[in-house]
Parts: structure tokens; sequence; C-alpha cells
């Protein structure tokens, strides 16, 4: 008998924003309108395609979903230390999803995709209640953290620069 395969072939997007009608910084959530995560919320997700780079997958896979873009309401991009693992019994595999951050520009709607059916934007004091999983939650406490936070001392040397993919 052998253990459970190892997959590197998620990532994950936590898209935010600043200053939107004063609510200081929001954090997106995308619901999902089939599967067997129909009807619940999570950031930006998606497969890494062969040949494709894990940034060049987030950049892609946020196209698709939001249809922010670096020439569209993409204001920054930064990739985190943070990388999500997580057990699929159904797969029999342990997932290792990189985490990347995206800035989305507060005046423009995310334009979404069949695979969901609502948006919406959490105040980052309402995360613990409304992200589902701990590595999803501790993505955005390093965001305000490490990317946000004017004390970062490694949000510069985390930025990705669109051609950097």
């Amino acid at each position: 008998m052998t253990g459970p395969a190892i997959r590197t072939d998620i990532i994950d997007v936590y898209v935010f924003r600043r200053g939107h009608r004063s609510c200081g910084v929001e954090f997106l959530q995308l619901r999902r309108s089939s599967g067997t995560l129909a009807k619940t919320w999570h950031p930006v997700m998606g497969h890494i395609e062969p040949g494709e780079t894990a940034t060049a997958a987030a950049l892609r896979e946020l196209a698709e979903e939001t249809g922010y873009r670096p020439e569209d309401g993409l204001l920054g991009f930064w990739q985190l230390e943070k990388v999500n693992t997580y057990f699929l019994a159904r797969l029999n595999a342990v997932m290792m999803s990189p985490c990347f951050a995206a800035e989305a520009d507060p005046n423009i709607t995310p334009n979404l995709d069949e695979a969901h059916d609502q948006a919406r934007w959490v105040a980052h004091d309402h995360v613990d209640r409304t992200f589902m999983w701990p590595g999803q939650r501790q993505a955005t406490d390093e965001i305000l953290r490490e990317v946000i936070s004017p004390d970062s001392i490694a949000s510069a040397v985390l930025r990705i620069d669109w051609g950097d993919r």
C-alpha cells in the first residue's frame, strides 16, 4: 500500500482592495455555482496547466474568474510565503497550493465567470467568520501583515512584476 499522492497543481489568489467607501481593507470572495464546492465562498482558485508557472496560472485564473488584469483593475500582485497544504480523501492526495495576493482597483467590479454565481467583499475584521478554511484565514493575515502593512520589510521583495510570469 502506498501513501497519498502529493499534488502541487492548484493556486489560490486572495484579491483585496483598500479604501472602498472608507471600509479599510476588504477581501473578495467568490461563490461556487456547481460541483462539490457549490454554494461555498472562496478566493480565486484554479489549476496550473501543463508548462505553466504558478505565477502565470494565478494571473490567468484571476483574469478568467474576475476579469482583473494588469491593464484592467489590477493594481499590484504579490507572492505569499504561505502554501496552503491540505488532504483530500476523495483523491487520496496531499494538496499544496501556492498563494498569491492581488490588489484590485476599488472602483472596478469583478466580472464573474460561469463557475461562480456571486461575489462579495468582506472587511478584514470579518475574515475569520467568512473564509471556510484555516489556511485561507492565515493567508489573509499574511497579506495584512506582510503586503499591506507600512511596517512590512517583505512587501517589496514579495511583489511580482507583470513580466515575471
